[in-house]
């Protein structure tokens, strides 16, 4: 518990007053919305949203999931279990998962929690989510067990919030609640897995975390490089299987099938790893580095394995003929 935080974001009462009024202008809503004073502190701030993290170093390290704090225009605000409060600086966001590391600057040491191996996370082992629930019940404990592994599920934070992609997921049945976003899941012995990060809402005890090796790799990025780097491949895609092989007269049920969403967009973004390979629409990635490309092992799943600069070997239908092709991946911007 002692290493467990609450993070608030905070926005000045102007500012807040003004996007208020540019909502009802859009709304073309004559109600005016005040609001309520005791939502206003001494500094003239208003909270605007939160959630949970945890202190990865005793300087002021603290994990916590990106969502939590990717309002713009924002104060980050960590409490700590003794009630202290401290103004956050925000280090890096991981561009793909949904991680984010933040760091304040305590006049002594923190407690820290230690992190596991995700790798070695079993189905059916004791787990416990830690978090501050609803934003309104501080040191929040929940026990459970793992429901399942490599999960992928498609999130938005909101109604009008952008669908994410999360691939990888530890699934518990540990109640994980708005709040407890960002906050440990921890085993039997005190050591972190991962980070707790969505529920679906139209089931009961369905939750998922975040591996905690993916947040090992970003805070290994971070000491040495200053920020958190990830490979970009450059592509547009659709998984084939049976069902699609069959819709779209495919010659393979299996491989990531290169095509544009929308008649705007690029299949093979331009000046890309895939484009600088030769990659193009309507090509057939077959296997990855000689391992089958499927539902359940896509493209994502084989670059979490990847850093910058590694170089892979990809077979590519095209036109009925099987191609190799080498690419190069490139630090994503």
């Amino acid at each position: 518990m002692p290493s467990v935080v609450s993070i608030a974001l905070k926005k000045s009462k102007d500012f807040v007053e003004e996007q208020l009024r540019e909502e009802q202008k859009l709304e073309h809503t004559k109600s005016r919305v005040e609001i309520p004073e005791d939502k206003i502190d001494e500094h003239g701030l208003v909270e605007v949203g939160g959630g949970s993290g945890f202190i990865v170093e005793a300087s002021g390290i603290i994990l916590t999931n990106r969502h939590v704090i990717e309002e713009t225009n924002v104060l980050y605000f960590i409490t700590t279990h003794d009630n202290r409060t401290y103004e956050a600086e925000l280090l890096a966001k991981d561009p793909v998962d949904d991680i984010a590391i933040l760091k304040i600057n305590p006049a002594r040491r923190l407690p820290v929690l230690k992190l596991g191996d995700s790798s070695k996370v079993e189905l059916g082992q004791t787990v416990l989510a830690f978090g501050n629930a609803l934003g309104l019940f501080k040191d929040t404990v929940s026990s459970g067990i793992v429901s399942g592994l490599s999960r992928a599920v498609s999130a938005r934070e909101g109604e009008g919030s952008p669908v994410q992609e999360m691939r990888g997921l530890i699934q518990t049945d540990a109640a994980i609640n708005p709040g407890n976003s960002g906050g440990p899941l921890v085993n039997i012995y005190g050591r972190v897995i991962g980070i707790n990060a969505a529920v679906v809402a139209s089931a009961e005890n369905i939750s998922f975390a975040i591996p905690i090796n993916v947040a090992k790799r970003d805070l290994k990025d971070l000491r040495k490089y200053g920020k958190i780097r990830r490979p970009l491949f450059g592509i547009r895609y659709l998984i084939l299987n049976k069902t699609m092989k069959e819709k779209l007269k495919m010659p393979v049920d299996y491989g990531a099938f290169i095509t544009k969403e929308h008649t705007i967009d690029t299949a093979v973004a331009p000046g890309s790893p895939a484009d600088k390979a030769g990659i193009k629409e309507n090509d057939i990635l077959l296997t990855w580095n000689g391992i089958p490309i499927t539902e359940t092992r896509g493209i994502q799943d084989f670059l979490e394995t990847h850093n910058v600069g590694d170089e892979v070997s990809l077979a590519v239908l095209r036109n009925g003929v099987e191609l190799e092709r080498r690419v190069k991946l490139e630090e994503r911007k």
